[in-house]
Order: structure tokens, then sequence, then C-alpha cells
């Protein structure tokens, strides 16, 4: 039984969707998040033509925020699949609820019944566990749009991203037992990597794709400014000039704008009003996750960190 998207529901949808890429920039203003044009204009042809979105760059840029930013933006619900090694579509799409089906045979035979027909009967849609992808297009068929987030695919197995082909070329799912569901109109899909490995090809061609890289001084200056309403505007400049220096230093892990946010909320709780080298020095390890590179910004000097230039 295939189940399609109400042609009603399909309009209001479009019409929640911005319309231009400026309207698509504002909007992801609106929600704090700041993008450059050739983001924008990525997300807006994403969103008009129906393609997944396929955004790659460094751990801590930005990447998972912009499938949040979007579900609040088309206020719509947010489906995460957050991905690993040895995921696999019994905990991607869908499993059966093996529970209550050995608790409803027991109770056929309890009553006496039997045949073909109460076995149909737990083998039905009922006693389905549906996962993110199964739930993401039973949203999709029954009138909504929600954003599927496939987070950090490169840590998934390749097997499973064979698995993905169909689905982001079709946007069905076919269940044996129970039939077809279709979307006429397919989710708002956000598929993430870090590219710890190489995405497939034969992937990377269904979706529009973008790499988000680390912001420059002045965007991220204005992104740790409305991300954090009422920080002096030298305190955000010392960030990101430190920021941007950290960069360029020989890191195991450079830090991201997700670490920026939080050494501003670290200094915020410190009441540091300026990044002053003490203040750095004690907060390295807000931004840096390894010894050997919190050793090396201490021998290279933190209060090189503050210097303009």
């Amino acid at each position: 039984m295939e189940r399609s998207l109400p042609q009603v529901g399909t309009c209001i949808l479009l019409a929640m969707i911005p319309a231009t890429v400026r309207e698509v920039a504002d909007a992801l203003a609106d929600q704090r998040y700041i993008a450059d044009r050739s983001l924008a204009v990525t997300i807006h042809l994403a969103l008009q033509m129906g393609r997944p979105l396929f955004l790659e760059g460094e751990a801590g840029v930005g990447k998972t925020e912009v499938a949040k930013v979007l579900a609040a933006t088309l206020d719509q619900p947010l489906i995460r699949l957050q991905c690993y090694e040895g995921l696999d579509a019994g905990h991607a799409l869908y499993e059966w609820d093996y529970a209550r089906q050995m608790l409803a045979i027991r109770l056929i035979e309890a009553r006496g019944e039997g045949g073909g027909a109460a076995i149909s009967d737990i083998m039905s849609r009922e006693y389905l566990i549906a996962r993110p992808l199964l739930e993401a297009v039973e949203m999709a068929a029954d009138g909504s749009r929600p954003v599927l987030l496939i987070d950090e695919l490169d840590r998934a197995d390749e097997e499973f991203e064979a698995y993905l082909l169909e689905l982001l070329s079709d946007f069905q799912v076919t269940i044996p037992e129970v039939g077809t569901v279709a979307a006429q109109e397919p989710p708002v899909v956000v598929i993430t990597s870090n590219r710890t490995r190489e995405i497939h090809d034969a992937l990377k061609r269904r979706c529009l794709y973008h790499w988000i890289d680390y912001p420059s001084f002045e965007r991220e200056m204005e992104i740790v400014t409305a991300k954090v309403p009422g920080i002096d505007q030298a305190l955000a400049a010392d960030l990101a000039r430190a920021m941007e220096k950290l960069r360029n230093l020989d890191l195991f892990k450079p830090p991201g704008i997700a670490e920026t946010l939080d050494w501003a909320a670290a200094l915020n709780v410190l009441g540091a009003e300026v990044l002053s080298p003490e203040a750095a020095g004690d907060t390295l390890g807000v931004i840096l996750k390894y010894e050997e590179d919190i050793e090396r910004v201490r021998t290279a000097g933190v209060g090189g960190l503050l210097v303009a230039g």
C-alpha cells in the first residue's frame, strides 16, 4: 500500500520555504546563524530542488547547526540519525517489536485463534518500531516535510552508504510485510561529514555539496556577537583574533566555531571583560582537547594569540 503526501500540505510547506537567496540568509540570521552567500545559495537550491544537502568540513564549524536552524526556520520537526561504526538498517530504518509480537502470539494462542490472518496481524505496521529514516518518510507521506539530519556519515560503514542510495533517490521505503511508504515531496535532508574518510561519489551525486570552512576574522566576530548577546566588541575581537592564530598553528585538532562560543561562555562565567594572557592561559582546556596542543600553545606563548596582525 503506497502512501503519498497530500497536495494541500505540499502547498502550505512550499509557502513556508524562503523564496530567494536573500530570504534564506535572512531566515538563518533570524535564528542567529551567520551564513556566507555561497552557503545560503546552496541551501536555497537544495530547498527549491528537493535535493539532499551534503555538508563537509572540520568538526565544530556549524554543519549540524544548519539542520537545526532549518527545522526552526521551516517550523518542522528535526529527525536526527547519528551515524557510527556498525550502523545498519535495523537501527536506521525500522525493526520489529519482538516483545509485543511474542505477547500477541501468546494472546492468540490463549484465545484458541490461529491461521494466516492471525499471523499477518502481528506482521503489520502496528508492530514496527520506526527508526529515523522510516520516521522521516512516514511524516513526509502524512503531510509534513521534516528535516532529516544524517549526522557524521563518515563514521558509518561503506555498506550503509550503499543502503542510503535508494532512499535518497526515491524517498520511499518498502517493507515486505507492510508495503511501500513514499513521500511525494521529499523531506529536507542534511548530511554531514567530518571527512575522516571519503564518501562515495554515487552518494554525493545525489546531493548538493558545500564545504564549510573556518570563518574569517570578521565573520567569526559577527557569529560571536550574534550567539553571545551583550558581549563586548573588544572581547569578541580578541576571541576571533586568537582563534585565527590558533588555527594557523600546527595543532592536532584546531578549534572550531563551537569552541569559540564555549570560550566566550567560559570567560563570561569568570567575569573576564578582556582576553588577557592570564585568562587565555587559564582557559585553554575549554578550546583545546589534547595535551600536546595545549603544550604547543604554551611553548609558543599565550600572549602571542592576542597580538594583532
